[in-house]
């Protein structure tokens, strides 16, 4: 990934997203807001307990650091789900409720998740000019929130994962992501046994790889380009927000992505 600053707010891209002048994207770090600890600086989140005053601060300026108004973004109630939505003009400033993955054809349209461990995916089809991006966490993944997003991006738009290029954003590593009994579970059930995913550790505990999960289901599903940022989120606090490694006391770091009208 490509590490940017702008007045101080710094956000990482995609270098295959990038090389795309009419994609804008960015995934925000907590650096450069306006929220005070536990949510320095940049938090997002709008129900963690930061200041809405800060908050709203805060979206004012990753807005003015993409040059986009609160007024193209469409964002969603996100919950840990596999729900996938098509955002459209009319859903512009608008939040969709219980909604975990965004997808869109409509140039100008801003699409926003939040984050703190789980997985930000960004999609890109350049022959159908189409974008998603998804909030996974191990049950969304689990329900396949990715899967799903491919082909609603096929049904809706046409699309075709061979053509897709796709971006794992900064998410919590295999390194310090500890699983327990019903993930193992789920993992064996919805992805077909371990397949290096799920990481017996020295102590007797398990860790899943959840990069890797997202990656093998995006490339059964036929995705060929696949960006992994391999940033984790546990272990870089000073950068992103990390519910696991601030024990739930944190804020929400954002992820916007657009065609460019």
């Amino acid at each position: 990934m490509i590490r940017c600053e702008r007045n101080g707010v710094v956000f990482y891209e995609f270098e295959t997203l990038a090389l795309y002048p009419q994609v804008l994207h960015a995934i925000f770090t907590r650096i450069g807001g306006k929220s005070s600890e536990p949510f320095c600086s940049l938090n997002v989140g709008q129900w963690v307990g930061d200041e809405p005053t800060a908050v709203q601060a805060n979206h004012d300026l990753i807005f003015q650091t993409l040059g986009i108004q609160p007024g193209q973004v469409v964002t969603a109630h996100q919950v840990h789900g596999a729900r996938v939505a098509i955002a459209e003009a009319a859903q512009q400033d608008t939040i969709i409720p219980a909604t975990d993955s965004l997808i869109s054809q409509r140039r100008g349209v801003a699409l926003l998740l939040r984050f703190a461990d789980c997985l930000p995916l960004m999609l890109y089809d350049p022959q159908r000019q189409a974008i998603a991006l998804a909030h996974v966490g191990w049950r969304g993944c689990l329900a396949g929130v990715a899967v799903n997003t491919l082909a609603e991006m096929g049904r809706a738009f046409g699309c075709e994962p061979r053509d897709m290029l796709a971006g794992l954003g900064p998410a919590i590593g295999p390194c310090c992501y500890e699983v327990g009994p019903d993930v193992l579970t789920g993992v064996e059930q919805a992805l077909g046994g371990n397949g290096g995913l799920l990481l017996a550790q020295p102590d007797g505990t398990t860790h899943l790889n959840l990069p890797a999960a997202v990656r093998q289901q995006l490339q059964e599903a036929g995705v060929q380009k696949i960006e992994d940022s391999g940033l984790c989120t546990h272990c870089h606090t000073t950068e992103f927000f990390s519910h696991r490694a601030e024990k739930g006391r944190t804020g929400r770091f954002a992820a916007i992505l657009a065609l460019r009208e």
